[in-house]
């Protein structure tokens, strides 16, 4: 957590090597990372979703954007469809494959840009903002799939209810610096 404009987004941008640092060294996994194809191996082993889902849909239906990626990491059609079917009917979408993405409300959205990072089955979460603007029934679900995943996740948030009921340890960013909060 941090307030806006410290960094909070930019720090995910650096561990996903879409930004590059000013100063400094970026180390992932035991590896200095600097040029383009460096990331590649991380972005393999991490998903990020990002703070507006409209940056990260960008095909016509739901099924073609959360099988996107697997179908990009070799899967099969089948295997694809299969593994967003699943996807889906987990985060409570199921049915929504043919949905037009554009024409989902903000919550759907947010639901369907984390089932395409799900999909990729990453080893871990970068989570930006993931329930701003979301009602309350819509935050709840999130917060379910969030508590149910066996997986490790970073998340940025406001919402010092949602940090409290979904993280173990609170780090803030102060004057540049990622310092330790408290365990909620």
């Amino acid at each position: 957590m941090g307030p806006n404009g410290s960094g909070k987004t930019t720090l995910f941008h650096l561990i996903m090597g879409l930004v590059k640092p000013c100063s400094g060294r970026v180390e992932i996994f035991g590896r200095f990372l600097q040029k383009e194809r460096d990331f590649r191996p991380v972005r393999q082993r991490i998903g990020l979703l990002f703070q507006e889902a409209d940056d990260q849909l960008f095909c016509p239906t739901v099924l073609e954007d959360v099988a996107f990626g697997p179908l990009n990491k070799g899967k099969s059609p089948r295997e694809a469809r299969d593994l967003t079917r699943e996807i889906l009917g987990r985060l409570g979408l199921a049915g929504f494959e043919n949905r037009i993405t554009h024409q989902l409300s903000g919550g759907e959205k947010r639901m369907v840009s984390l089932a395409a990072v799900l999909a990729m089955e990453p080893e871990i979460l970068l989570l930006d903002e993931p329930t701003s603007g979301l009602d309350d029934r819509t935050r709840e679900k999130f917060k379910e799939v969030l508590l149910d995943l066996d997986l490790t996740y970073m998340l940025i948030s406001h919402e010092r209810d949602f940090l409290a009921q979904t993280t173990r340890t609170l780090y803030a960013i102060e004057r540049g610096k990622i310092v330790r909060v408290h365990s909620p």
